[in-house]
């Protein structure tokens, strides 16, 4: 075991000799077999190399939350304009209509069991099983991991039990890095979280943009995708989604900034040419603005 007394400040991170791809288009994911390299390029746009997922999940835990009081209103209209679509079995199954996929992926949320009512969220389980999964089509099955809170060891085990199912079936895991109220939000957070559940071998991280965001990526052996988090004005999110991917990110997972936007098409619209068209956040803004009127 490491000597904790001995350990030196990480330095070396080289964020600008990125990691190299062996052949395939998703960083860390080369070894992988032909199931689950097929289910990574559904999400990871084999051009660009980058993902825009919709994130609307956010009713396992908060209730019909402002945005998403009707899915089957919210979701739909957004659709063209993504890549993957993050929600529950119940969301996507009641709200969500096959066809609407049109070869697009889904990142199935598979971890649940906490609730706004309590103090501490860190006391998840796994929910939906690898058979629930596959008859789902799931492109990858997505587990919320809280380091450093008092769930921290079920969600090591949620997060292992489904790296180890999803990889027996050719499924990606998401490992969610979980930030709660008196949680850290710091870059050596970051850094410690993300490269821990890279190292529980979950193909995909989803996290959030920080400070020397670039360390964080540079230091997670597979690809890292940034949380939209709370709602930001139009401008910041934009900020927000093309600063992050200049630092290494390989996707954006939105939810708010998009569906609480006051043009949420022109907003997704916007978000998805600076994921796939390499466009800056100023154009973007300026998208945005032609798109709404």
């Amino acid at each position: 075991m490491a000597d904790l007394d001995n350990i030196k400040e990480t330095k070396k991170f080289s964020p600008d000799n990125p990691q190299n791809a062996q052949g395939f288009h998703v960083k860390g994911c080369s070894n992988y077999g032909w199931g689950m390299k097929t289910r990574l390029s559904n999400i990871f746009n084999p051009k660009s190399g980058r993902t825009l997922m919709l994130a609307f999940d956010h009713g396992y835990f908060l209730g019909p939350t402002s945005g998403l009081e009707r899915i089957d209103l919210t979701i739909p209209p957004l659709a063209p304009y993504i890549d993957v679509f993050m929600g529950t079995r119940g969301a996507l199954t009641a709200c969500i209509e096959p066809g609407l996929l049109n070869g697009k992926a889904v990142a199935l949320r598979c971890s649940s069991g906490s609730s706004i009512l309590n103090d501490d969220l860190s006391h998840e389980l796994v929910s939906v099983d690898i058979n629930e999964a596959a008859r789902l089509n799931a492109s990858c099955m997505a587990v919320q991991v809280f380091i450093g809170s008092d769930g921290q060891k079920q969600s090591i085990e949620n997060i292992s039990k489904l790296i180890d199912t999803g990889n027996a079936a050719g499924i990606p895991t998401m490992g969610v890095v979980a930030v709660g109220k008196t949680m850290e939000r710091t870059t050596k957070y970051f850094q410690l979280a993300t490269r821990m559940i890279a190292e529980f071998g979950a193909q995909i991280v989803k996290c959030y943009y920080c400070d020397d965001f670039e360390t964080v990526t540079a230091g997670c052996p597979v690809p890292i995708v940034i949380a939209g988090g709370k709602k930001l004005p139009e401008k910041d999110a934009l900020d927000m989604c093309y600063n992050s991917l200049q630092r290494g990110a390989a996707g954006i997972d939105m939810g708010r900034n998009i569906f609480q936007s006051e043009a949420p098409v022109a907003m997704v619209r916007a978000v998805r040419s600076i994921v796939h068209d390499g466009i800056t956040s100023d154009q973007a803004y300026e998208m945005y603005q032609d798109i709404r009127k």
